[in-house]
Parts: structure tokens; C-alpha cells; sequence
């Protein structure tokens, strides 16, 4: 089993700042890409940002130049810093990282459960 559980989420204002976290656990024998996603209500779960396992980044482009992905191989973690923060980046925060349990196994995805981002005065 693979595990994922986001931390950071919270209220902050227009402008402000929030760095969120991402640990990997269980049984595996490697990871791969690692992504956010996020999910405002009534809309679709939409990619914010990944990045591969040796450190090439990829962005929305509504979050260009504000967020920044980063990932700790050792520590198995991903990581989300966001600042300028805008009402229109509230949203549910989900974690998504590919990984292979065993040798006789397939590469496929797992999703952490979501840490809330709210964005507002």
C-alpha cells in the first residue's frame, strides 16, 4: 500500500503565502513524477504543478511565477510553496505521485486526500 498525506492547507489573505507538504509512505520500490492537482467546488480537478523524479518542473499557467514544486528524494516528500495568493486559488490541495510497489508491478498513481486552501479577506 502506498499512502499519501498533504499538510499546509489554511485561511490566508489576498497577497499572502502558504507553503504545503506532501509524505509518501508505505511499501514501494520507487517514485516517480509527483504532481498537485486542485479542486475548486464544481469544478474539475486540475493539474497545478509536477514534477519528474530528477527535478524538472512543469506549471499551470495560472500559477507561473507564484508557486514553486519542489521534492525530497531521501525524505520522500513533495512540496508546494505559493505566494501571491489570490481568491481564485481556493481549493482543495491533492497530492499525486507515481510509484511501483514490486518488480512485477505496473508504475500507476495514488492520490493523497486533499488539504484545504482558502484564499480570502
Amino acid at each position: 500500500q502506498v499512502q499519501l498525506v498533504e499538510s499546509g492547507g489554511g485561511l490566508v489573505q489576498p497577497g499572502g503565502s502558504l507553503s504545503l507538504s506532501c509524505v509518501v509512505s508505505g511499501s514501494f520500490i520507487s517514485l516517480s513524477a509527483m504532481r498537485w492537482f486542485r479542486q475548486a467546488p464544481g469544478k474539475q480537478r486540475d493539474l497545478v504543478a509536477s514534477i519528474t523524479s530528477s527535478g524538472g518542473t512543469n506549471y499551470a499557467d495560472s500559477v507561473k511565477d507564484r508557486f514553486t514544486i519542489s521534492r525530497d528524494n531521501v525524505k520522500k516528500m513533495l512540496y508546494l510553496q505559493m505566494n501571491s495568493l489570490q481568491p481564485e486559488d481556493t481549493a482543495v490541495y491533492y497530492c499525486n505521485a507515481d510509484a511501483r510497489r514490486t518488480l512485477s508491478d505496473n508504475t500507476r498513481g495514488y492520490w493523497g486526500q486533499g488539504t484545504q486552501v482558502t484564499v480570502s479577506s
